[in-house]
């Protein structure tokens, strides 16, 4: 097995400026580059302390504890209170404690996993499946994935539902048929994507429909509640049984089609078609944009989210769903942000309509992301102010993964059951008694890297 990093440089838990390939890469900030530091220097004094090498230390419970520690610890200094990664000093030196706090037994369910096959990321051998299942579901504590799909044009798929179901058998084959589920990619303003999905529910199965609202062959989007579109692929998932709609909403690709990003179309159709899902990816969330406090006025972001719910008089816990890929993972550079946005989705969308996912491989394994939610909290200060829950370890396992059984119709109890006596549940265990994570990310981190990506895929331009 190749030994990744002898000397142990790589932090646990990345705080860089990886996109998913939707947006363009936002630099980090002085005090991103602070915590990283400080993080690395006390990694140094920890592993000295218990006698270790950087790389083991690294590896352990105690790494990831002492790297969320550093973070807190610049976070404070900056005046962000907001929410704090709640750890015991103690865990960054004591196996036990760390253990105690960043390990868990919750059902973990990733509603949106990313691979991408011979035309993307897999010419340089990162897009194997074998490479998705080991940072999936050894390097994390993953128990099943939604297989997804990015916008592209129909010749220039980085992904296709052949290799998507290729990975899907891959896992099969490790009698862990019950962990994958793949989604089938729909554009309805792109010829032949309406056509397709009689084929994609009757030969491949899928579970859900993607579809991205911002994207078109000719850079031109479109609203769900249009007559000619949005509405058509709605009333055929209905049609096929098959009535979970996965949208994606925020991370804008650009000025183009800008008003197509946003949610202003959810709370419209959610009320005509209450027996239809709509899991909205991303959860209307801006990159760039702070969040604060829900303004109905402001038209954006999670607020347009929430407001064209309420507006619609769609009750919370319902048929709409706010999903966390990317999301999540941009909210950990700052804890104020994060506090906000968590804590509007729950007070507003419901602690039942909250899902999980970490739009991952682009981000690497997704351990870091669990490792960081596990022990986020949302400030005593801003539940009295704002009326924010506490996140509890209850409200923890939905996010995480209960929340996700509703729609996808899977039974947690019997998932966890097999699913720790499966094939992929004996490799998981074998390979933990020396683990080698990379710690590594897939997605571009530059400009110029996210714009060769686009052309990839033959989308708009940025």
């Amino acid at each position: 097995m190749t030994d990744w990093d002898p000397e142990g440089e790589r932090l646990p838990v990345k705080l860089d400026a990886t996109s998913n390939g939707e947006f363009a890469p936002i630099p980090l900030s002085r005090e991103h580059h602070l915590a990283n530091e400080q993080a690395r220097a006390q990694a140094t004094v920890h592993a000295n302390r218990r006698g270790m090498k950087r790389r083991a230390f690294m590896v352990s419970a105690c790494g990831a504890a002492s790297t969320l520690l550093a973070f807190n610890r610049v976070n404070a200094a900056s005046g962000k209170t907001g929410g704090f990664f709640q750890i015991s000093e103690d865990a960054a030196l004591d196996p036990e404690l760390a253990a105690a706090e960043l390990e868990g037994q919750e059902f973990i369910f990733d509603v949106q996993g990313h691979f991408v096959g011979e035309h993307g990321l897999g010419r340089v051998g990162l897009g194997s499946a074998e490479n998705f299942i080991k940072d999936v579901f050894l390097d994390s504590d993953t128990d099943m994935m939604v297989l997804s799909f990015i916008p592209s044009r129909r010749e220039k798929e980085l992904l296709t539902i052949a290799e998507a179901d290729g990975a899907r058998q891959v896992v099969a084959r490790m009698q862990g048929s019950h962990r994958l589920l793949i989604h089938g990619r729909v554009n309805p303003n792109q010829p032949g994507d309406l056509e397709d999905m009689d084929e994609l529910a009757e030969r491949w199965g899928v579970s859900a429909w993607k579809t991205y609202t911002q994207w078109g062959p000719k850079g031109k989007g479109f609203f769900m509640h249009d007559e000619d579109t949005g509405l058509k692929l709605i009333e055929k998932a209905r049609a096929l049984g098959v009535k979970n709609i996965c949208i994606h909403k925020g991370l804008p690709f650009g000025r183009e089609s800008y008003e197509h990003s946003l949610c202003s179309d959810i709370g419209v159709v959610a009320r005509r078609y209450p027996d239809v899902n709509f899991l909205i990816y991303h959860s209307g969330f801006i990159p760039g944009q702070s969040e604060g406090p829900y303004n109905p006025r402001r038209g954006e972001g999670v607020d347009e989210l929430i407001r064209s719910v309420l507006e619609n008089d769609v009750r919370k816990n319902a048929n709409v769903y706010a999903e966390l890929g990317s999301t999540w993972r941009y909210l950990l550079r700052d804890p104020d942000n994060a506090a906000h946005t968590i804590g509007k989705l729950l007070k507003y969308m419901g602690e039942d309509n909250v899902l999980w996912g970490t739009d991952s491989i682009w981000y690497g394994s997704p351990q870091d992301q669990i490792q960081a939610f596990r022990t986020f909290q949302i400030s005593q200060a801003f539940q009295e102010k704002f009326g924010y829950p506490a996140i509890t370890p209850e409200l923890r396992a939905k996010i995480f993964g209960l929340n996700a059984t509703r729609p996808y119709r899977v039974e947690s109890a019997e998932v966890l059951k097999r699913a720790r006596s499966d094939e992929v549940y004996r490799q998981r265990l074998d390979y933990r008694q020396t683990p080698n994570p990379h710690y590594l990310t897939y997605g571009p981190k530059t400009r110029r890297a996210f714009l060769r990506l686009r052309r990839l895929s033959g989308g708009q331009p940025a």
